[in-house]
């Protein structure tokens, strides 16, 4: 397939075109900053945190990391749709590359802590280091859902799924890519989205227990693709998508209708059926909503407290549970969540302003693309632009 633009439905081959699609992009592979991104984080890892604190009326408050499936399948994906964009190809090795270096170092920093404190903390354990092991090889989700490890480290398990998605998830959208009609892209990931969504309702109907589709990454992929649906769209911009945006008023009902769903207990098989689909939904009417920076939606996830702890909810996720469980086993869970948040959310600050940013000062030192050569300047101008 010749290389085509995604902005607008009718994308046509432009070899040498140099535009990229002014909604999102600020630089080659770089996505303009977006506050309420962070801001539906915040709201996710609280979700997840109440969720584990065994809140009251927030059962189902583990729907938060189907917010975090979505947001990562829309990222990810549209930073590969631009490279292919730009290129005709993806760069394996720089994604995989980058990936490890954002993931991997804050992973192993808390695994390392975690083996080291948890035999003082739980000298009862005997599954500590097999636990670490399976969680840092990313092999928790199937793990749970058939030989219920790691036990003392759940929620590795979307960490897990996620490392999945990014590994097999490249290659397969460039093959969509040179198989789909120029522009329309979005046709398949939508197909993909339904038939993840059918293939986890099928693993229901065939009895299996709650848990064994809940962690799996392939009954959980639909997040995933829901985000990279929208990526497409916002890309591509098929001509029904702006009508879609226009029933915004009928749409957000989606967004209400996600605090009802928190009822819904561990082991409902409703959550697997049709609560996902309703809480995917929703995660993609807020983030449509949030492209241009005004209206409701906007204003409530760029609150400050909510964009610091989603610039900070990948350490406060690695954290939280262990944190989480051992304050339960004590304290009331008004306690737990605070006293949770808070613990968590300064040994994710910890790690970020020390492992985590030297990794990615090291990741983006190593994966600057080439200088090109620059013509041959005059004396004068040379020694003008000097220094800058």
């Amino acid at each position: 397939m010749d290389m085509a633009v995604f902005c607008g439905s009718q994308a046509r081959p432009v070899p040498e075109r140099k535009e990229r699609c002014p909604v999102l992009v600020e630089s080659a592979f770089k996505l303009r900053y977006n506050p309420a991104l962070d801001g539906l984080r915040g709201i996710a890892i609280v979700l997840v945190l109440l969720s584990h604190a065994h809140a009251p009326m927030f059962d189902g408050a583990f729907f938060g990391v189907d917010l975090f499936f979505v947001l990562s399948g829309f990222l990810i994906t549209s930073l590969l749709l631009m490279e292919y964009q730009q290129h005709g190809k993806l760069d394996y090795w720089r994604f995989y590359r980058r990936r490890f270096f954002r993931l991997m170092p804050a992973l192993a920093l808390f695994l390392g802590v975690y083996c080291v404190v948890a035999p003082f903390l739980w000298p009862d354990l005997t599954d500590i280091y097999s636990d670490a092991l399976v969680s840092i090889l990313y092999l928790a989700d199937y793990g749970i859902a058939f030989f219920d490890s790691p036990d003392t480290l759940l929620h590795m398990w979307s960490l897990s799924v996620e490392e999945h998605f990014y590994l097999v998830w490249p290659p397969l959208l460039v093959l969509l890519l040179r198989k789909a009609t120029p522009g329309r892209v979005w046709a398949p990931l939508l197909a993909l989205w339904v038939l993840s969504t059918l293939w986890r309702i099928f693993w229901v109907m065939q009895d299996q227990k709650f848990y064994e589709i809940f962690f799996r990454f392939d009954t959980r992929a639909s997040g995933l693709l829901a985000g990279a649906l929208l990526a497409a769209l916002t890309l591509e911009k098929p001509k029904w998508i702006e009508s879609l945006q226009s029933l915004r008023a009928y749409t957000m009902w989606f967004v209400l209708a996600v605090p009802l769903i928190m009822e819904l207990e561990w082991d409902n098989q409703h959550a697997m059926v049709w609560g996902i689909t309703v809480v995917e939904c929703a995660a993609l009417v807020v983030l449509l909503s949030v492209q241009k920076p005004m209206g409701l939606v906007y204003e409530m996830l760029t609150a400050p407290l909510f964009i610091k702890l989603g610039q900070l909810s990948y350490g406060i996720y690695l954290w939280h549970y262990p944190v989480v469980r051992y304050l339960r086993a004590d304290y009331s869970w008004p306690v737990t969540v605070v006293l949770g948040l808070l613990i968590s959310t300064a040994l994710s600050a910890l790690s970020f302003y020390t492992v985590e940013r030297w990794a990615m000062r090291y990741r983006d030192a190593g994966s600057r693309p080439a200088r090109q050569p620059q013509p041959r300047k005059e004396p004068a101008l040379r020694e003008a632009t000097r220094g800058s």
